[in-house]
């Protein structure tokens, strides 16, 4: 398949024709601006490109008259005050809805054919280096495209000198007012701005200001026959309007900005806080088109501008971009509250070390209560989908009655403890506080071990207790041979154990994620308040009760939503993924230590005596410790990577650490073990 013919300069200006359809002459001007653009390695090598394009030109003044004519034509057809007002806001002011717009630009092409110019912009100027080549033209340069594209004066010429360009500046101008103070009327913004910043009504005053503007910025063009003491008193009534326009516009973004206060007290919202950046980037906007309006360089301004608004249409395309700069906040705010959980996880003593372990054990009991209800659902016989839901259920049961019980599950510990250890690091200016996080990361290690070592000290022997009295009462251990068979080549180290451990621990990150959003989302619609004020409620069940029950919920609605997002993916991911095909599997390490557990009672003393199943269960014995470490591993990292990232936390800082972490292992490396003995 032979490559399109690319014309150069001599063919393309020959090809303007100002009769083609509309598809055509605007194709004609993404062929112009990609000769100009070259090979895109070179800004300078553009530069002269375009150099050459005016001078060839300048020397055909019928050729100049055509391009002109073509220009003027493109004005009429396309609103380019839109373009300037609208280029890379969304044009619904919702995360989601922006979401799937993006989604939507990256999978599907654009047409040529349309008179958006925000869609003709983009398909004209889509690359990066185009900012880079337009930031770099020269006062000569722009004004001979200025000279080039010269457009007609537009009103009254008896009364003004606006051109055609400052009409469109001063739309554009108004375009954005107008979002502004939608915006700050909106009633989800307003309710929770400070009382101080409602009280002040900067968004009620901000159409007046711009009029204003307008009216002085027009007065300033009048007939050029006005005395100089009226022209000095034009220029210092532009000059006062500009100043209390700008300082309306600065009072507006104050006040969208006390909204922040208010959620960070009361919860974030995904979608206020896309809205907050929205205005604030409109506030920018209209900064950079008084620029063009008012500057004596308004060639230099306008070409800055433009070269922004490809940089920020190229960045519209960008979904990553979108998500990670709207959930910052509520990643920071998510990352606050499980460091306060996190820090009932961390032993800093032998006290709270033996403390660890006890809970520890009493989640270790209740895992083998867990598994013995998992085989029996099993002997039931459901369809694959029901299995994995009703075992989801099982599992949810079951971490949150530990929670209740106040005890611990190791795996639950590093989603919380990651981001307890990340806010430590908001200062590290000195030793000192390097020091004193190294011994949180001590701290940390050791109860994370503590925990795996208390829920696999219980649950084995509960295990081996629960099959023994089954074989009793019932003639049959928890499980037969061929299921017990499957549990140990499953588990195996030889197989792809490995991976799906690492699966669980991304796994286990999740549900810290979805158990973070729903104690947002609970704070942010005030339910806990609901649930105690509720006149429903309080008729239903009492005044006290519906406080002590807020209370309760408040407190456990992470821990609630942990334990049921963690039961639920550990018994519909198999399901689902071996429908899929491709069969994925989650080996958690308390659990796979309990299986094990049960395989081997099953198979009696012959485990230990016959060559083949002691092989077997020599290999599945491995793969828990590699189970576990994994499970922990990467759910801490993956954890306390969103923590560092909430928290800002420079790559340098992070080199610190890491030296500092891997000095303590090699001259303490006990220390991450065993708590040091307590000093009176």
């Amino acid at each position: 398949m032979t490559k399109p013919h690319k014309r150069d300069l001599a063919e393309l200006l020959e090809a303007v024709d100002l009769e083609a359809p509309l598809a055509q002459r605007h194709l004609w001007l993404i062929e112009l601006f990609a000769w100009i653009r070259g090979d895109a390695k070179s800004t300078s090598a553009a530069i002269n490109r375009l150099h050459l394009l005016l001078d060839v030109v300048q020397a055909r003044p019928q050729l100049q008259t055509r391009i002109r004519q073509w220009w003027h034509q493109l004005l009429h057809i396309v609103d380019a005050s839109s373009l300037l007002a609208d280029y890379g806001f969304a044009q619904r002011s919702a995360f989601v809805s922006e979401l799937f717009e993006r989604i939507r630009l990256k999978l599907l092409p654009a047409t040529p054919e349309t008179t958006d110019a925000a869609v003709l912009f983009s398909l004209v100027l889509p690359k990066i280096f185009d900012q880079l080549w337009l930031a770099e033209l020269n006062e000569a340069t722009l004004a001979r495209i200025a000279d080039l594209l010269e457009t007609p004066d537009i009103g009254d010429s008896a009364r003004t000198q606006t051109t055609y360009w400052q009409n469109t500046v001063l739309e554009a101008i108004t375009f954005c007012v107008g979002h502004i103070r939608s915006s700050g009327f909106s009633p989800e913004l307003r309710t929770r701005m400070s009382p101080i910043a409602v009280q002040d009504r900067p968004f009620h005053w901000l159409d007046a200001d711009l009029d204003t503007l307008r009216d002085a910025f027009l007065a300033s063009r009048a007939d050029a026959n006005a005395s100089a003491e009226d022209a000095m008193a034009n220029d210092a009534a532009l000059e006062h309007a500009v100043t209390q326009f700008r300082d309306r516009l600065d009072a507006c973004r104050q006040a969208a900005g006390t909204v922040y206060t208010h959620l960070d007290e009361h919860g974030i919202s995904v979608s206020l806080v896309f809205r907050l950046r929205e205005m604030r980037a409109r506030v920018l906007r209209i900064r950079e088109l008084l620029d063009c309006l008012l500057s004596d360089r308004p060639n230099s301004y306008t070409a800055k501008l433009l070269s922004h608004l490809v940089k920020i249409g190229v960045h519209r395309q960008s979904v990553r971009d979108l998500i990670t700069s709207n959930t910052t906040l509520l990643a920071a705010k998510m990352a606050d509250r499980s460091a306060e959980t996190g820090e009932n996880y961390i032993t800093r003593n032998r006290t709270e070390y033996w403390d660890m372990l006890r809970k520890a054990a009493g989640g270790g009991g209740m895992v083998a209560i867990t598994i013995l209800v998992k085989y029996l659902l099993l002997a039931v016989g459901f369809s694959a989908f029901w299995g994995g839901f009703f075992g989801g259920v099982n599992y949810a049961l079951s971490f949150i009655a530990i929670q209740l019980l106040h005890w611990t599950l190791a795996t639950k510990q590093p989603a919380m403890t990651a981001p307890a250890m990340a806010a430590k690091l908001k200062d590290l200016s000195g030793d000192n506080e390097v020091a004193s996080f190294v011994d949180e990361v001590t701290h940390v290690v050791r109860s994370q071990v503590a925990a795996v070592i208390g829920n696999l000290a219980l649950v084995i022997p509960c295990v081996l207790l629960i099959s023994y009295l089954m074989q009793l009462g019932l003639g049959r251990p928890l499980i037969d041979h061929a299921e017990a068979h499957h549990a140990l080549a499953s588990l195996t180290l030889l197989g792809p154990t490995a991976l799906f451990a690492a699966a669980t621990g991304v796994v286990l990150f999740l549900s810290s994620i979805f158990a973070g959003w729903a104690e947002n989302w609970f704070v942010l619609h005030r339910l806990d308040s609901a649930m105690r004020f509720n006149p429903r409620i309080t008729a239903a069940i009492g005044a006290a009760r519906a406080d002590r029950w807020a209370l309760f919920m408040r407190k456990n609605i992470s821990g609630f939503a942990a334990s049921v997002s963690l039961g639920m993916m550990l018994g519909l991911i198999p399901a689902i993924s071996s429908f899929l095909g491709f069969g994925l599997e989650l080996r958690h390490v308390t659990l796979s230590t309990g299986q094990i557990a049960a395989a081997g009672a099953s198979y009696g003393w012959d485990v230990l005596h016959v060559p083949e199943l002691r092989g077997a269960l020599l290999w599945a014995i491995a793969g828990i410790f590699v189970i576990g470490p994994l499970n922990v591993g990467v759910s801490y990292y993956c954890a306390f990577r969103l923590a560092l990232r909430a928290h800002n936390v420079s790559v340098g800082e992070r080199q610190r650490i890491r030296s500092a972490v891997w000095q303590r292992l090699n001259h303490e490396p006990l220390s991450f073990l065993w708590p040091a003995k307590e000093t009176k």
